[in-house]
């Protein structure tokens, strides 16, 4: 596993991020909603220069234009709702690629103690196709991993790229653990030090979900 840090450099992306922890710029819903996309973009711009192109040559109105052009076949796929501010993003850059969705949520117990209950997965087949996993924070790293495992249980892509504007050391590390020999590319725009006993990431930037999309009922 590979960890590629998209602000580690002075880049663009560190400014969506400041506006999106901002906690008057999040009373603006759309705008966090394009910050995430922006992100989404850069990112998938970033991972554009790792895959493979061919050469094809291009008719012009007064000429022939040598062109490369992408070969691989590309998966993008999103943990709902919060991942799909990031796929709408990585899509307007991969816009042939197919899309997979996965529906995933903590169910808590009394002592805080959770469990990730998976409702749905809608996905292509992935084998020999080049992942694009995205989800706007990563905590624990649990549901990340289970959604991983899910989408290659009938097949391995070549390479997995996990798209994540923040993740927590502890979440790092467990997936340092759990995919050290895999094929796996992350993109972090920040990476934050704690965790409540919730495994809520501090400083973050609260509920993305509810942030891009509204609060969620109590039913």
């Amino acid at each position: 596993m590979k960890i590629e840090y998209l602000c580690q450099s002075n880049s663009i992306v560190s400014q969506y991020l400041a506006e999106l922890r901002d906690k008057t710029i999040q009373k603006d819903s759309m705008r966090f909603r394009k910050n995430m996309e922006r992100i989404g973009m850069c990112a998938a711009v970033e991972i554009g220069k790792r895959l493979n192109y061919r050469d094809l040559e291009v008719a012009t109105p007064l000429g022939i234009a040598a062109c490369k052009v992408l070969e691989d076949k590309i998966v993008v796929s999103s943990i709902m709702r919060a991942g799909l501010t990031l796929h709408n993003g990585i899509l307007e850059v991969f816009d042939k690629a197919e899309s997979s969705f996965i529906a995933a949520y903590r169910k808590y117990g009394n002592d805080n103690r959770f469990l990730i209950q998976m409702e749905y997965i809608s996905k292509p087949q992935i084998e020999g196709k080049v992942l694009i996993l995205a989800d706007c924070m990563i905590a624990t790293g649990s549901s990340l991993m289970i959604a991983y495992n899910k989408l290659i249980d009938d097949g391995e892509p070549i390479h997995t790229h996990i798209v994540a504007p923040i993740v927590s050391e502890a979440a790092l590390a467990y997936l340092s653990k759990q995919l050290p020999h895999k094929q796996v590319t992350i993109w972090v725009g920040a990476v934050d030090e704690e965790l409540t006993n919730k495994a809520y990431i501090i400083p973050g930037l609260g509920d993305a979900g509810d942030l891009a999309y509204g609060s969620k009922s109590d039913n």
